[in-house]
């Protein structure tokens, strides 16, 4: 009898302890109780430690796009503007400006200007180029840039085998203090070589969270079979672009930046693959840059080939201070020629 009454009281206790425990009740415990299923009253409701994330707000829909319709520049066959595309974070760049690059290496007067000059000769020469492009279209302010390769195709294999040296933080810190002698805009490009975008564009995170930081890729130098770079023409396809625009696209989301541009080089075809699958976010814009050299209708032609006939989003044109002079007319495109393209380049590069 005793027994069975000690038994029935142990029970109690410990029944009476857990529901004490469930009810966060005792002990003067602020922790949020640990049990399922808690009940609530009618019409209660259960609000603590919910925080709703707003959504970023996006551009006003009709001013884009008119600013869509108007860098079509006429275009009547439907390719451009390019349909169904997302309205851009509040920010955007394009196509309310005009990016005017300077291109380059700081360590090599042979692949673009900035390696030829030093920083306040690169700087007049840029404004005199920024002057032109806002005198031939006084509708679309200029934002100038450097752009900068900060991952370099190699001839030889390296260390790792990957044929590409990645610039030292110095130098790429070197190029963001040029870009902001004129409050510019920076491009940090990269040639994977061997590599990928998988593992070159992470490690360029701490630029790519400042917000006006973009990044560049380069398919020339992009070498799937192995091959070393400059033997021949390499290529992404849509996967390795819908990879960097993810990438850049949580970077905006997570540290509230502005959208980032994706400039993506090409000449040929095979260049870029799979360009229908390429995805287009609110938080990245894409670039397509027509990037050969040569007289002004090999460029024109380059650029209806593979930039008007393929669209993504936007359309970039390179120009080359040497090597689109070396045949007959000898001269460069200017920006009223430029400017009869469909659609109008929204990017523009010096090399």
């Amino acid at each position: 009898m005793t027994h069975s009454f000690i038994r029935i009281l142990i029970l109690f206790v410990v029944s009476f302890s857990l529901l004490i425990a469930c009810r966060g009740e005792g002990s003067g415990s602020k922790r949020p109780p640990q049990c399922d299923n808690i009940p609530m009253e009618e019409g209660e409701e259960q609000t603590d430690n919910i925080h709703i994330k707003e959504e970023p707000e996006t551009v006003e829909e009709t001013g884009y796009l008119q600013r869509l319709s108007h860098i079509a520049n006429g275009d009547t066959t439907g390719l451009w503007p390019v349909d169904d595309q997302p309205l851009p974070l509040k920010g955007a760049v394009l196509p309310y400006n005009r990016v005017v690059a300077y291109y380059g290496n700081l360590y090599s007067k042979n692949m673009g200007i900035l390696g030829k000059y030093p920083p306040k000769e690169v700087w007049q020469q840029l404004n005199e180029e920024v002057d032109a492009w806002e005198s031939a279209d006084p509708d679309t302010p200029v934002r100038p840039a450097i752009h900068y390769i900060a991952v370099v195709a190699q001839g030889s294999p390296w260390s790792d085998g990957k044929y590409r040296y990645r610039m030292p933080e110095a130098q790429i810190d070197s190029a963001l203090a040029i870009a902001e002698m004129g409050d510019a805009l920076l491009f940090l490009d990269i040639q994977v070589a061997l590599s990928t975008v998988e593992e070159e564009v992470p490690l360029l995170e701490r630029y790519l969270k400042m917000p006006h930081v973009h990044l560049g890729i380069d398919p020339e130098f992009s070498m799937k079979d192995g091959t070393p770079p400059g033997k021949k023409i390499g290529t992404y396809d849509a996967g390795d672009i819908n990879f960097c625009t993810e990438y850049l696209a949580k970077l905006v989301r997570k540290h509230g930046l502005p959208p980032k541009m994706l400039i993506v080089h090409r000449f040929t075809r095979g260049m870029v693959t799979h360009y229908r699958d390429i995805i287009l976010r609110p938080e990245v814009q894409i670039v397509i840059n027509m990037d050969g050299w040569g007289g002004p209708q090999l460029k024109y032609d380059t650029y209806r080939q593979y930039v008007y006939k393929e669209p993504v989003q936007f359309a970039g044109f390179k120009l080359f201070y040497d090597n689109d002079v070396k045949r007959p007319p000898h001269r460069m495109l200017t920006p009223a020629e430029i400017l009869k393209l469909q659609p109008h380049p929204v990017y523009i590069q010096y090399q």
